[in-house]
Formats: C-alpha cells, structure tokens, sequence
C-alpha cells in the first residue's frame, strides 16, 4: 500500500487536478500549498499500514500479539527458573543435609534449596528467571550460613529454565491451535498440551505403540538436549501418573496409558582431513572447527520435533567446517568411523561427541 501511497504519488496527483493555467512548477504557490498535505497523507497511509499489520496475528508484534492470541486463550509463556542438582558435603565425600530454603551463589546468580533427591543430592531452583540458571556449573558459595558445610557444588541441570515466549514461536503456537484444533486427546491436543509443560521444548507422540489406548510421548528439553529423569518424572506426573494409569488423573483423558520418554543423545564421533592456509596451524582451528559443527548438531535437534528422524549429513558438515577461517579444503570426513551420513532413529537426536583432526 505504502509504496503506491507515496508522497511523489500523492503530490502528483493533487498537482493533476490543478488546472494547466496555473503554475505548478516546485517553488510556485500552489506547489508549495500543496506539499505539506501531501506529506501528510503519506505518513497517514504509513501508519495506516502499520496498524492493518498490528491487527492481523502473522504480523502482529509484542502487545498487539498477545491481544489477538488471548482471543483464543492462548497467553505468552512467561520466563520460568530453572532447577539444578546441587551436592553439598561435610568433609571429604561426607554428605550433609542442608536446610529446605537455604540459599547459594555461582558467578552472581542465587540458587534456593527446594528439595531433597538422595544422600548429598538436592533440588536448587534458580531465582533469576530464564536461561541464564541453566549455564553455570561449579562450587557454590554459601549466601546463609550452613553449620558444618565443607563444599557444595551445582551439577546437573534437572529442569531447563526458559526465556519469555518470543514473538515468533507466540505466533506459531497460536497458528498450530487454530489450524490443528486439538481436541480430547489427539495428537494436536497431546503436543499442545507437553509443550507447555515448564522445560519441555519439542514432542513427538506415537499412538497406539502398545496396543488400544496406549500413547508414547518422546520429550526433548527447552535447550534442545535429553531430558533429565527429573523432568521425565515431572512430566509423567503432570499427564497420566503412573500410579493411577489410564484414570484420567492427569491431563490426558480417561483410558489413555501414557509412557512419557526422553529423546535418546546419540554421540557423533567426526574424523576429517584438513587442508589450510599457510601458516595455520590444527590448533589454531580446532575450536572455531568444533563450534561449527555443534551448530549444525543443534540446528537438526531444534528441528527434531518436526522431522520422522534426524540424519547428519556429511556434506552439511564439511560445508560448514570450510566457513571456518584458515580452513582451505576438508576431505575424507567419517562419521562415528563411516563414510556416509549418520541416520539416527526417530527418537534420537545427535551430540557432538570426539573430534579428531589431521592434515
């Protein structure tokens, strides 16, 4: 609209309608009376245009998005905390039990004991907010006081803490509901709900895999990785217990098993011959080499979700590796010891896993 709407477009038009008798020439007084409504006009269609686009929900941005999207009940997903397994020990490899509420700190970000898992294994629960609880690995130092605390550590990350919803996946979220129309436990009603679960980044649900009435749902973490067994539990809790299977206690309907699983990390072992320029050495690539293909292994576990199975390709690897500065040409690339592309199963995502480099 916009591009037809110019102020050029506009002036020309009004400048048309002035009889031939006057002088229109720029500078002349018409033009000039002229021009500064046309000017006008144009911004006016400008943000005409822009409020038509705030109105429609696949061009709708930030407030105007959530304002569409909750016609339909769907809300942004807030930023969540993350939980993280934290050991605490007395002396040596002594556990010691700390207090439910005690807090600790790694690198300026506060962990809050909210549980115990097993002897010297607890629940932290991140306070800020988002990814940044997921990241930090290490000794944890004490904000209160602990009698007898000798050294803690935060270890694995149990439940991925997540970003605010971004427009975009807002916005895919709110197309699938409206076109899938899940409903009373089909497989638009099943991703539905998973996905929403806190630290659940992607599904893939198998009907019937064990007769009548049985669903498979495979999980892969807001961070693209396997899941913990933490989460697993978590989430089988919240959709069918398996203490009363098949009851409709949790979110999937009456007489649904549900076997909640995790997506399996298959390591992916690279081996690969490279040339480089002159004065270049392995060591000076290796890192900028190992980078690029951990992009390209998250690139297809961010796209897990979407595909029947996962295939890395080696081509996709060594165009990849050839963007890395010093790198010249790379053959003879092998994957987990095989020349060919590396298929994975349906619920296995990949992991880079040893990387040996040669010239």
């Amino acid at each position: 609209m916009v591009e037809h709407e110019s102020f050029e477009a506009i002036l020309s038009r009004m400048l048309g309608r002035v009889p031939d008798s006057i002088d229109r020439r720029p500078g002349s007084i018409i033009y000039d009376a002229l021009a500064p409504a046309a000017a006008e006009l144009a911004q006016m269609y400008i943000e005409l245009e822009s409020n038509q686009n705030l109105s429609f929900a696949d061009t709708a941005t930030g407030e105007f998005l959530d304002r569409r999207t909750q016609e339909f009940g769907i809300q942004r997903e807030a930023a969540t905390t993350s939980k993280r397994k934290g050991l605490f020990f007395a002396s040596g490899s002594i556990p010691l039990d700390v207090p439910i509420g005690t807090r600790f700190s790694l690198n300026e970000v506060n962990y809050t004991v909210i549980g115990k898992i097993s002897s010297a294994e607890w629940m932290l629960e991140c306070e800020t907010a988002g990814t940044l609880g997921n990241r930090d690995y290490g000794t944890l130092l004490p904000v209160d006081y602990v009698e007898g605390l000798a050294r803690a550590e935060l270890s694995e990350l149990l439940v991925p803490g997540e970003d605010a919803e971004t427009d975009e996946a807002l916005r895919q979220r709110y197309l699938e509901y409206v076109n899938e129309q899940p409903f009373g436990g089909n497989v638009a009603d099943y991703k539905q709900k998973l996905n929403a679960i806190d630290g659940v980044g992607g599904v893939k649900i198998f009907p019937a895999w064990d007769g009548g009435g049985t669903v498979k749902a495979t999980i892969i973490t807001t961070d693209y990785a396997p899941p913990s067994a933490a989460l697993i539990a978590e989430v089988q809790t919240r959709i069918d217990p398996e203490v009363n299977g098949g009851q409709g206690i949790g979110l999937a309907p009456i007489g649904h098993r549900v076997t909640i699983t995790g997506a399996g990390g298959v390591a992916v072992a690279v081996s690969a011959v490279v040339t480089l320029a002159a004065g270049t050495t392995i060591g000076q690539v290796r890192s900028d080499i190992e980078a690029s293909m951990a992009s390209y292994l998250l690139q297809l576990r961010q796209n897990w979700a979407a595909e029947s199975a996962l295939v890395v390709r080696v081509a996709q690897l060594e165009a990849r590796m050839l963007t890395v500065p010093g790198v010249v040409d790379v053959s003879k690339t092998t994957l987990n010891g095989s020349s060919g592309n590396l298929v994975l199963g349906s619920e296995q995502i990949p992991v880079l896993g040893e990387v040996v480099l040669s010239e």
